[in-house]
């Protein structure tokens, strides 16, 4: 591959896989936490909270991406906090393009983990606690296993949106090759210049491999999963 790909190429590749990765990990302990009030809960304001974790889904990406520049921004509220005390900067840096894919996988993630815990039977839970096992417990033993294949769908769909995301990445930390140009902004790159064609071409043949793969695999690790919970 490193034949085939430039320098440059490569560079968009591995940083598209770092960030698409980073954004997947860093959203599922929320992800799991959100989904599980989502499912579980009765609260008031629920419906909003909803509301607001699809919003990304309904914005335009760019919407999204100029929301986290006013807000994680080094002149934001969250990102000047974040410079001052901790010295992180995320705007214009690929930790912040990992927050902007973050942001826009999060709702994909979410809904497929609530819709599996939904579809749990609440009897063995019930069973779980009337047994002396704690709320935690019963998540940790019960409820976790039975949303595994929900939780690796989720996982996949995050991964394949950070993957592809464009608009809020290229807004937030704009378009710096070797820092936070990925994949989408590399092949947006290539068409703006004479004779990009051909590295347009090849990314995209690259982005499809690895979003084929990715839902391969995640339809893989269901099937697994779904096999040794029916097995026990």
């Amino acid at each position: 591959m490193s034949d085939w790909l430039s320098p440059e190429e490569w560079t968009a590749v591995r940083l598209s896989l770092i960030v698409a990765t980073t954004a997947m990990l860093a959203s599922l302990p929320l992800g799991l936490a959100i989904a599980w009030l989502l499912a579980r809960g009765r609260f008031w304001g629920k419906s909003l909270l909803d509301a607001v974790i699809h919003l990304p889904l309904i914005l335009p990406p760019v919407v999204t991406g100029y929301l986290l520049l006013i807000g994680f921004g080094r002149r934001g509220p969250i990102g000047q906090f974040l410079h001052d005390w901790f010295g992180i900067v995320l705007s214009f840096r690929w930790t912040g393009a990992a927050l902007a894919c973050a942001v826009m996988g999060f709702p994909l993630m979410v809904r497929a983990i609530r819709l599996s815990i939904e579809a749990i039977d609440r009897k063995l839970e019930d069973a779980a606690g009337t047994l002396g096992a704690g709320p935690f417990w019963v998540f940790l033993t019960v409820t976790l296993p039975l949303a595994l294949p929900g939780i690796l769908a989720g996982m996949i769909l995050c991964f394949a949106k950070a993957m592809g995301e464009f608009g809020a990445t290229i807004t937030f930390v704009s378009n710096i090759p070797g820092e936070t140009q990925t994949l989408p902004s590399a092949i947006y790159t290539f068409t703006q210049v004479p004779n990009g064609d051909a590295g347009a071409m090849r990314l995209t043949l690259i982005s499809i491999a690895i979003s084929v793969a990715a839902l391969f695999a995640s339809e893989f690790l269901a099937r697994l999963v779904g096999r040794r919970i029916a097995v026990e």
